[in-house]
């Protein structure tokens, strides 16, 4: 039998118990401790678990419980704080998204976690999702050709936040899944946003991902939406896909649907474009939790020493997106270039930019392009 990792969880509120059910149900995981400031809802978590020690301290967690691993599901304010006192403690960590307020405080972590030899995971779950998962095949596969674009729309009334904006609370779920189908990093991020109940607080952004090859991403975020949207196309020169993941079954659909120009016309009247309808597609997935997946992923990466497909640098990656984001907003949406841009094996890529100024993400300049 594996030997038993010992797990706290610190954050009860939203998304901490769902980590709390899943890491208790692990056979190879001992859930020693939830932690959180509100009495209430650890009253109502030991209800529930009641070998569970709760505390309200997070020092003493990290000082009295013999854990190994710590797992953090607080608001986003505190991730780098407390992640960091954690990794300084020698516990791995595991961190819900965004990994942290900033690219500076990720690369502190990073550092950290390198340098002790320790674990550092961020909690993008759709990447252990079986659509996702399925859709990535479909795309090695080469079923779907040449990838040109993919729009995301995630949308829902709530739940509004104090200190981030929408763009940093729901749309990280879309752009690790097209980071991860692309496999390469944006050249340049615009973004436009309102805020209509919080004053400064945006509750309605469209972000716009600039790819090499002109390839794109859009996605469209609202906490003011009247009905609950998480579906995410993805088109192909050759085959399309329509993700949803609303439903319980059948999430993903292929559709042999694609547009065609002439390769070779004598005169204006010639050119026709070719658009080609065939069938329509579901394939089976495998019904699980994705949740669990990945819970039992960072238990298997701390026993078998190896590093996450969620990792720090998977984390880092999505925060500068949002860092330029953020700067896009703030100058009325012009494009805000990542500098540098590289690829995801990390070697410098050559970029040919268009006519329209592009300002970098960290000097703020507009930079000729």
């Amino acid at each position: 039998m594996k030997k038993q990792i010992n797990v706290g969880v610190v954050g009860c509120g939203y998304w901490g118990p769902n980590l709390v059910r899943n890491f208790r149900a692990l056979p190879d995981c001992q859930l020693r401790v939830m932690c959180d400031v509100s009495e209430e809802r650890l009253h109502h978590l030991k209800g529930l678990y009641p070998e569970v020690e709760g505390m309200r301290d997070f020092g003493h967690m990290l000082n009295g419980a013999g854990l190994d691993a710590v797992v953090i599901a607080t608001p986003v304010r505190h991730h780098f704080s407390m992640a960091k006192t954690a990794l300084s403690a020698g516990k791995h960590v595991f961190i819900e998204k965004p990994m942290a307020a900033s690219a500076a405080e990720c690369e502190e972590l990073i550092e950290i976690a390198d340098r002790k030899g320790l674990v550092l995971m961020v909690g993008h779950t759709f990447l252990y999702s079986p659509a996702v998962r399925k859709i990535k095949e479909v795309v090695e596969w080469g079923d779907l050709g040449e990838i040109r674009y993919i729009c995301a729309r995630r949308l829902n009334l709530g739940l509004f936040q104090k200190d981030i904006n929408v763009a940093w609370d729901l749309a990280p779920h879309d752009l690790s899944i097209i980071l991860h189908i692309m496999e390469e990093l944006p050249i340049s991020v615009n973004c436009r946003g309102s805020a209509h109940v919080t004053p400064g607080v945006e509750d309605v952004t469209a972000m716009c991902l600039n790819f090499r090859n002109n390839r794109s991403a859009i996605i469209h975020s609202s906490w003011l939406d009247p009905r609950k949207t998480r579906e995410m196309t993805i088109v192909g020169s050759r085959r399309m896909v329509v993700y949803d993941d609303v439903p319980a079954i059948e999430k993903i659909k292929i559709y042999d649907a694609r547009v065609e120009r002439p390769p070779h016309y004598d005169t204006f009247g010639d050119f026709h474009y070719a658009y080609h309808y065939g069938d329509m597609y579901v394939p089976y997935i495998k019904q699980e939790e994705p949740l669990r997946s990945e819970c039992q992923h960072f238990l298997d990466c701390i026993r078998e020493g190896i590093s996450p497909l969620t990792d720090g640098r998977r984390g880092l990656e999505l925060v500068r997106i949002l860092e330029a984001s953020s700067q896009s907003l703030k100058i009325g949406g012009a494009p805000v270039l990542l500098h540098p841009p590289v690829g995801r094996n990390g070697v410098k890529v050559s970029v040919k930019c268009s006519d329209t100024p592009i300002v970098d993400d960290q000097t703020h300049s507009v930079v000729s392009a």
